[in-house]
C-alpha cells in the first residue's frame, strides 16, 4: 500500500470536481489531487452513454461561465458534446496532471489526533491511502443508479441493463424490451429503442409532466456571433438564466402561476397521441413542477406506435423470461432496460464518509434527515466540503450556476483559513439548524410541498432536502464569502497534535 499527503484532495472529476480543481489552480492552490474512479473527466456525462442522452438545460447555461463554449452545435447539447466540453476545458487547464483515474475511493474518515482525512481507494487492483487537511466531495446525487426493489429481478435470464451502466456493443434490433420507469432517462432513451426494438412495454407508475424541447442546430453565422461579438454569447447566457429564475419564483412562492406550464404540457400530449385513453394514461394527477418536469418532443409519439405499449399496472414480480403485473398478465422479454435513476437522498456514497465519533455521513443523516450548511459544510465532519450538496438542487435551471456559486465560498474557505492560520473548521449544529429551518420554512408554498406528488425529492421524513427553495442568485449572494464566525475554528498553534517519534510532550494549547 502506497500513501501521501496533500492539502486538498478532490473526489469525482464531474463539472463540480473539475471546476474546483481550476479554480484552486487559479488562486494559487497547487498541493491537491483529483481522484476519480473513471479514465477521464466528464462524470454522469461520461458514464451516461444510453442513446439519446442529452441536458434538458439550455447549452449555453449548461457551461461554466469562465469558460463558455460558442461551438455548441445545438441550443440543448447532448451528451457526447457534454462530454467533450468538459474535457476540453480539463485540458485547458492542466488539471489532467493533478488527477488519478482509475482511482475509486472506498472510504475517507476523519482523524482527530491528526487534523487530517484519511483516505483510502483502490487502483489497478491494488490498495492506496493518502491523508487531505481537506476533503472536497464532488461526487454528485447522480452517480450511483438506484435499482428497483422487485421480487425476482435478480434471477431474470435475459439481458438486464441500467440506463447509467449502458452496453453499448448490445444489438437491441428487433428484441422485446421492456423499460422500467418514465423519468428523465427514459424519456431519452424510449423514442430511440422505439425505432429499433420489435415490441417494447413501457412500465409507468406515475406519469410525468413533459414539455416540447425546443431544440435545433445552430446556424454558422451564429457560432460565429458567439465566438466573435464580445457579450453576444453572455447576454443569450443571461437572458436565458433571467427567464427560468421567473419559473423558479412560481415553483416556490406561487405554484398556480406555473398554469401556463400545465397547458403547453397537455398540448404536448394531445399533439403526440391519437388514442384518448391512452391520453389520458399519460396525464399527470399531480400539480405541474412537484417532480421534475421534462422536455421531449418524442416521447408521446413512441408511446402512441404500434409497437410500444404503455403499461400502468404495477409490477408484481420479474420471472425468468419476464416481467408480471399485479393483474396477473405475464410479458416475456428478451431485455429489461431499468431507468429508475439514482439514489439521491440514500447513495452508498454516504456510508464511506466517516466524522468525528466514528459516524458516517449515512448514520448522522439517518436521524435528522440529508442536512449541511448552505449545502456544503455538514457539522462533525470538519474541513469536509460538499459540492452539490443537501439543499442545492433545482428543479428549473442549470446546477453549472450552484457549483460555480460553492466554488466562490470553497476559494474564499482556502484563503481566509489560510490567511489566519486556522487548520480546523467545523461548522456549528446551532447554525446548521437554523439554516435548515428557514429552508423548511420557505418551503412550506412550494409545489414540492404541496403538489400532491411522491418524488425523489424528498427523503423517508418527508423532508425536501434536495432542492433549493427560490431564485439561485440568493444561494449565489450567500456563497460570495466564507463566513468564519459560523465555524467552530483552531488555528495551528491551538491544534493538539500527537507527540512526535522522539515522544516530546504535545503542545499545548494556546
Amino acid at each position: 500500500m502506497t500513501t501521501h499527503d496533500v492539502e486538498i484532495a478532490i473526489i469525482g472529476a464531474g463539472f463540480s470536481g473539475l471546476g474546483a480543481a481550476i479554480k484552486l489552480t487559479q488562486e494559487g492552490v497547487e498541493d491537491y489531487v483529483l481522484l476519480d474512479r473513471g479514465q477521464d473527466f466528464g462524470g454522469t456525462w461520461r458514464d451516461n452513454v444510453y442513446p439519446g442522452a442529452a441536458c434538458d438545460v439550455p447549452s449555453h447555461l449548461y457551461s461554466y461561465s469562465f469558460a463558455m463554449n460558442p461551438e455548441w452545435s445545438r441550443s440543448y447539447s447532448h451528451q457526447p458534446e457534454i462530454h467533450r466540453y468538459i474535457n476540453k476545458v480539463a485540458d485547458e487547464h492542466g488539471i489532467g496532471e493533478k488527477s488519478l483515474f482509475g482511482s475509486d475511493v472506498t472510504h475517507a474518515e476523519w482523524n482527530e489526533d491528526l487534523g487530517r482525512w484519511e483516505i483510502d481507494y483502490t487502483r489497478d487492483g491494488e490498495a492506496h491511502s493518502l491523508t487531505a487537511r481537506t476533503l472536497v466531495g464532488g461526487v454528485g446525487p447522480l452517480c450511483e443508479p438506484n435499482l428497483p426493489d422487485i421480487e425476482g429481478i435478480e434471477g431474470f435470464q435475459g439481458k438486464m441493463v441500467h440506463t447509467a451502466r449502458w452496453d453499448e456493443g448490445y444489438d437491441f434490433a428487433g428484441k422485446r424490451v421492456a423499460v422500467i420507469g418514465t423519468g428523465a432517462s427514459a424519456i431519452q432513451v424510449v423514442p430511440q429503442l422505439g425505432r429499433v426494438v420489435g415490441h417494447m412495454d413501457v412500465y409507468q407508475r406515475t406519469a410525468p409532466w413533459i414539455i416540447p424541447r425546443n431544440e435545433r442546430p445552430y446556424l454558422g453565422l451564429e457560432n460565429w456571433a458567439f465566438k466573435n461579438i464580445p457579450g453576444f454569447q453572455s447576454a443569450i447566457r443571461g437572458g436565458i438564466y433571467s427567464f427560468n429564475e421567473i419559473v423558479a419564483a412560481g415553483m416556490t412562492y406561487a405554484p398556480k402561476a406555473l398554469k401556463p406550464v400545465e397547458i403547453l404540457s397537455r398540448g404536448n400530449i394531445f399533439k403526440g397521441i391519437r388514442d384518448p385513453k391512452l391520453r389520458e394514461a399519460v396525464t399527470p394527477k399531480f400539480a405541474v413542477g412537484c417532480k421534475r418536469i421534462l422536455k421531449s418532443n418524442e416521447w408521446y409519439p413512441t408511446l402512441d406506435q404500434d409497437n410500444v405499449e404503455l403499461v400502468t399496472d404495477g409490477i408484481a414480480r420479474v420471472t425468468e423470461t419476464g416481467i408480471v403485473t399485479k393483474d396477473g398478465t405475464e410479458r416475456d422479454v428478451d431485455v429489461i432496460v431499468i431507468a429508475t435513476g439514482f439514489h439521491v437522498t440514500d447513495s452508498p456514497v454516504f456510508d464511506t464518509i466517516v466524522g468525528v465519533g466514528g459516524k458516517s455521513l449515512s448514520e448522522v443523516w439517518a436521524v435528522d434527515g440529508m442536512q449541511a450548511y448552505k449545502g456544503s459544510f455538514i457539522h462533525g465532519f470538519p474541513n469536509l466540503m460538499l459540492l452539490i450538496g443537501p439543499s442545492t438542487g433545482l428543479g428549473h435551471t442549470s446546477m453549472v450556476y450552484m457549483i460555480e456559486s460553492q466554488l466562490n465560498y470553497l476559494v474564499d474557505y482556502v484563503r481566509k483559513t489560510r490567511s489566519r492560520g486556522i487548520v480546523r473548521v467545523d461548522v456549528k449544529k446551532s447554525v446548521q439548524d437554523a439554516f435548515n429551518r428557514s429552508l423548511q420554512d420557505n418551503l412550506k408554498k412550494s409545489v414540492w410541498v404541496n403538489g400532491g406528488c411522491a418524488s425523489w425529492y424528498k427523503d423517508e421524513h418527508g423532508n425536501i432536502t434536495v432542492l433549493w427553495p427560490g431564485f439561485t442568485f440568493n444561494f449565489r449572494n450567500q456563497t460570495r464569502s466564507f463566513d468564519v464566525a459560523a465555524y467552530d475554528v483552531k488555528t495551528a498553534d491551538e491544534f493538539v497534535a500527537p507527540a512526535d517519534e522522539a515522544d516530546e510532550p504535545a503542545a499545548a494549547d494556546a
